[in-house]
């Protein structure tokens, strides 16, 4: 501990406000909680929102498949790549007002993408929406950690993890309503509609709460992180669709991999004043709290690249119906995130994680092993429950490991970390099980083809999609050109389902070897004791002690 350090924090005290603020009363942290969601949903939605749009977008202005993909993912790109530098830029300027300006540029950049009357006014509204979200996203969970007390902290972030997860879907569906029945554009209303509900409450509600670190902002990395980020997920974005080999991916690549190392070997040599401070890896919670993430994350992704063609192209469902058949899985993940906190201090943070990720890998393995053209939606059902409930009991517990190891006056930052892990294993998830999906669908045609005339065989190669297109042009083989495309697509949906079930295998041996040990549960204060008082408009935290030098914190976790 640095000798300017004031002492360190035990490991049961709440850093927070002053002795004698108590802080927000029970109903204004109720309404914080529902104005941070608000806010979050907004940010949320837009991620997979334009997803049903895209033959719309196309038409719209005479666009690529390539540049419709680069209007959807621009946004995804731009929100990852700015989270660490502008969560640790919300913890010094203060994060109401960031919040704020985040909220503000949001909503003129999702109206401005709605009214877009071009491709490239679409592409700079969407570059924008992305430095707005990156401004949300961090600051909503980094507004949680820093105002609940501990013995509400884990139940508000399982609602905060409930929306994460659950909203994307929420979000598609909405979505592919509004497509259905109105216009793309339409779209937009519903990101500025919940901007201007969380802007009007944030304004009357959210405590303003800043830390005065002892050290100058970490530019140099803060820089080398948005390049390495976005250096690596473009690369997993654009891998699948250009080729591993193309050079715009291969630049993508490398550029993000030596960002990555300058960003790494800089943070080491700066210790205590880095952006971020990879010594804290080595403690239980920030380690399997990312590990979990990155690898939830990126299955629940995966499997929506299988679930889309299944319900669209194998069972031959609308957008909107494919979107509803989702429903399920979101219910079920946001339920068990809601259960989450009530389950951890009874039998430990590493316990609930490690009940979760079993049950997602039952469900991948429910999914692999029962699914079938001719068994349609309900040979998937217990599958997606499954991997809803287990998705919902692991991430509430990582997120709070997360956020439990870094200092209050880091929260931005670590808020930041936990949302650039889902990003990452989205951007993974997608490339790795869509190539799986992709390369067993591709082996498993090529000997059900014969007697298919050569131009729809071809375009049957392509992907069960193409097969469905061109069928009409094969004649007599119309019949058995689907049949052969619905049942290797189901064979490819195997390998990939496979694949996802040794991954959670082998996280499941990592959680229980190496997972947080989750702290004592604080005892809730009884309400009649406790007074009502208002939010101090502004929260001042001490600076806390190194936590990973704490033994009672280490031990803890």
């Amino acid at each position: 501990m640095s000798k300017n350090q004031p002492p360190r924090v035990a490991a049961t005290e709440v850093p927070g406000p002053a002795q004698g603020d108590r802080g927000p009363d029970a109903r204004r942290l109720r309404t914080i909680l529902i104005t941070v969601c608000i806010a979050l949903m907004a940010v949320i939605a837009s991620v997979s929102g334009l997803n049903v749009a895209q033959p719309d977008l196309a038409v719209e202005f005479g666009a690529s498949q390539s540049t419709v993909l680069w209007i959807i993912n621009l946004y995804t790109l731009t929100l990852a790549a700015l989270l660490l530098p502008l969560g640790a830029l919300g913890d010094r300027l203060g994060r109401k007002p960031t919040l704020i300006a985040g909220l503000a540029v949001f909503g003129i950049a999702s109206a401005l993408a709605g009214l877009a009357p071009s491709v490239e006014v679409m592409l700079a509204a969407r570059l924008l929406s992305g430095v707005g979200a990156a401004m949300i996203m961090p600051i909503t969970l980094a507004v949680i950690t820093s105002t609940f007390p501990a013995e509400q902290r884990g139940r508000a972030i399982g609602v905060w993890t409930g929306v994460a997860g659950g909203g994307g879907i929420l979000g598609m569906f909405l979505s592919a309503a509004l497509v259905d029945v109105a216009n793309w554009r339409y779209l937009f209303v519903l990101p500025v509609a919940l901007v201007l509900v969380a802007l009007a409450m944030s304004l009357r509600a959210i405590p303003d709460s800043r830390e005065t670190p002892g050290h100058s902002f970490d530019t140099i990395g803060a820089l080398t992180s948005v390049v390495a980020v976005a250096g690596l997920i473009f690369a997993l974005q654009e891998g699948p669709e250009r080729g591993w080999s193309d050079p715009a991916t291969l630049t993508g690549l490398v550029a993000g991999l030596l960002a990555g190392a300058v960003f790494v070997t800089w943070e080491l040599r700066l210790r205590d004043a880095a952006l971020l401070d990879l010594r804290l890896f080595r403690e239980r919670g920030l380690a399997g709290g990312s590990l979990t993430l990155l690898t939830v994350f990126g299955v629940q992704a995966g499997i929506f690249v299988v679930l889309f063609p299944f319900l669209q192209a194998v069972l031959g469902w609308s957008g909107l119906k494919s979107t509803l058949a989702l429903m399920p899985m979101a219910v079920a993940m946001m339920a068990a995130s809601g259960l989450a906190p009530r389950l951890t201090p009874r039998i430990g943070a590493r316990a609930t994680m490690a009940t979760g990720i079993l049950l997602a890998g039952a469900g991948l393995a429910l999914m692999a092993g029962i699914v079938s053209v001719d068994g349609g939606y309900l040979s998937v059902l217990p599958g997606m429950l499954a991997m809803g409930l287990g998705m919902g009991l692991a991430m509430t517990p990582s997120t709070e490991a997360i956020t439990g190891s870094l200092p209050p006056e880091r929260q931005g930052v670590a808020s930041a970390l936990n949302d650039v892990t889902r990003e990452f294993g989205t951007a993974l998830g997608v490339a790795l099980l869509g190539a799986l999906l992709s390369a067993g669908y591709r082996n498993a045609i090529d000997g059900r083809l014969d007697g298919i005339p050569n131009d729809a065989a071809d375009a049957a190669r392509e992907g069960v999609a193409n097969a469905v297109g061109a069928a009409d042009g094969a004649g007599a083989g119309a019949r058995a050109l689907l049949d052969a495309a619905r049942q290797s697509f189901v064979e490819g949906w195997q390998q990939a389902m496979w694949a996802g079930v040794a991954v959670m295998g082998v996280l499941f041996l990592y959680v229980l070897a190496r997972g947080p040990k989750g702290p004592a549960p604080v005892p809730a204060p009884d309400p009649a004791t406790e007074p009502a008082t208002e939010p101090a408009t502004e929260t001042r935290t001490e600076p806390a002690a190194d936590r990973t030098a704490d033994p009672e914190v280490s031990s803890a976790r």
